[in-house]
């Protein structure tokens, strides 16, 4: 999944794990993990099995490779062990590894494991879980996923620092220099830049180990993970010296002055409600509460998108120089778009955030609107609220891919045992600051991203998102495509691709066939092989 807000994020299921010194809230809470030796974090671990899948009618044999690669520091600490981090590797056997291609998976968080893609999208086994309603608990379905992306690529699923299987290490043998220590770990980790050097470490090692680096390469990042591409494919490019054939964008958040999550915060910044204005127009079409149905979704969400970028944009850069007719006329307008009364409207001053349009849409039901994925719908916590207060795809599918991970990686990828898999990474605070910028937020990745495809003109850019997703609205990435500071020319290297879906693409089944198919299109025609 997922780009959560961070706070959200820390309330989730922050499982802990093995310590050497793994994390300050692990000492004390994971008694019968510290018979475990301490000293096996500081090794990279591994555990080799062989499996098959079929994709799309196609029989696949491959090496499944779970483990760990240790990553050091920079500079006087470059033989200091910092981060012990998980990875999942699935290897086409018989392949030509020159001409294979690898793609490096993650999901975003910030401090999120990659179990979403890895069980939803792209890994040999899918869990399955209900269309767009609560999936039943236990036990859950764990089939062949007919749309894996080993057709295509080996796969390589990584786990932040701090996430899934991965730690942040110490290895001072006195306990207050590696409490010490560790302070300086999460410091250093836990942001943007930080985050984002891991990574590329991470490849680069992973590169050598496997004798990958003349293999056609690609990132595939979700949500806050094209955050971390915009980061990283720059580091790679510019610091490593790794061009990448590909970057694939799922979800995507470059500039966080478009997000809708809270622009209530930023007065005078209007952009999020205008490139967000689109997914409530699609989730009310979904569910069926706009005054006048439309046939069909597209051409509706094109005559919406006009209309954001033209009198609703104008409309609200008048600020309170808009007269009180010409108000009315665009709430009028705006309801005909959402559903939402005319009254509320103007009483929200035309500016409804995310959490106002999820807890509203439905609201004459007692019914909360999903963030992740407008599609899904569950009862309102307080009926009386402004807000949604939490999201209703989140409880209705988490439980069952938490399950069946914890299942698969230690039954079938024999690995995890005596250790537990967190969810997300538990982060006190994450550094938003980039490359010396003053602040927190909002961070903007997108010259990132412009600079890795001008020093690398043949970097081509793949772009998915889901019309249903109110955490990163589609309407948002294309805006910030369209708005990179690159040459004319080089927007011809970005293609777009949207889907009846939200923010989990995969979770819509024929999404997820088109998704594998367009993903798969992509890289046959930039891995240069002849």
């Amino acid at each position: 999944m997922r780009m959560l807000p961070l706070a959200a994020a820390l309330a989730s299921l922050l499982l802990a794990g093995s310590a050497l010194a793994a994390d300050k809230q692990d000492k004390d809470k994971d008694k019968p993990q510290e018979s475990k030796p301490e000293a096996a974090l500081l090794q990279p671990q591994v555990s080799e099995t062989t499996g098959s899948v079929r994709v799309e009618g196609r029989s696949i044999d491959y090496k499944a490779v779970a483990g760990t690669l240790i990553i050091n520091g920079t500079g006087d600490k470059e033989h200091e062990p910092q981060i012990s981090m998980f990875y999942t590797a699935y290897f086409k056997k018989g392949a030509d590894a020159g001409k294979r291609p690898v793609t490096f998976i993650y999901n975003g968080g910030p401090g999120s494991a990659t179990v979403w893609l890895h069980m939803g999208a792209f890994g040999p086994k899918r869990v399955v879980t209900s269309d767009d309603s609560h999936t039943p608990a236990a036990p859950y379905g764990l089939v062949n996923n007919d749309y894996s992306l080993l057709d295509a690529s080996d796969l390589v699923f990584i786990d932040a620092p701090g996430a899934g299987f991965s730690r942040l290490i110490a290895a001072d043998e006195d306990k207050a220099k590696r409490e010490e220590q560790m302070k300086d770990r999460r410091k250093e980790i836990y942001g943007v830049d930080g985050d984002g050097h891991a990574f590329a470490h991470f490849i680069t090692q992973f590169l050598s180990k496997y004798g990958r680096w003349n293999s056609p390469k690609y990132l595939f990042g979700e949500s806050y993970g094209t955050t971390r591409s915009a980061v990283l494919a720059n580091i790679l490019e510019n610091q490593s010296s790794v061009d990448l054939n590909g970057v694939i964008l799922l979800s995507q958040i470059l500039n966080f002055d478009t997000s809708i999550d809270g622009p209530e915060t930023n007065p005078g910044v209007d952009l999020p409600y205008v490139v967000a204005l689109p997914t409530f127009a699609a989730t009310a079409f979904y569910h069926h509460r706009l005054p006048q149905q439309p046939a069909a979704l597209e051409p509706f969400l094109r005559e919406v998108e006009q209309f954001a970028l033209n009198d609703y944009a104008q409309a609200l850069m008048a600020g309170s120089r808009l007269d009180d007719a010409r108000k009315q006329a665009v709430a009028e307008k705006l309801h005909q778009y959402t559903g939402l009364p005319v009254a509320y409207l103007l009483k929200a001053d035309l500016r409804v955030t995310g959490g106002m349009f999820e807890h509203e849409l439905q609201n004459d039901g007692g019914v909360t609107t999903g963030r992740l994925d407008g599609r899904f719908s569950g009862p309102s916590l307080d009926p009386l609220s402004k807000d949604s207060e939490y999201d209703p795809q989140s409880s209705a599918i988490s439980a069952a891919y938490v399950a069946a991970f914890n299942d698969y990686v230690r039954k079938q990828l024999k690995f995890g045992d005596g250790q537990q898999y967190r969810l997300f990474a538990s982060i006190d605070h994450w550094d938003f600051k980039h490359n010396g910028s003053e602040g927190e937020r909002p961070i903007n990745v997108m010259p990132d991203l412009a600079k890795a495809m001008k020093t690398n003109p043949n970097l081509r850019v793949s772009l998915h998102g889901g019309y249903y997703d109110l955490a990163t609205p589609y309407f948002a990435a294309d805006y910030e495509m369209h708005h990179l500071p690159i040459p004319a020319n080089l927007q011809k290297n970005i293609s777009y691709e949207w889907y009846p879906s939200g923010h989990m693409v995969y979770a819509h089944e024929d999404s997820l066939k088109k998704l594998h198919d367009n993903v798969a299109r992509f890289i046959g025609e930039t891995d240069n092989v002849k």
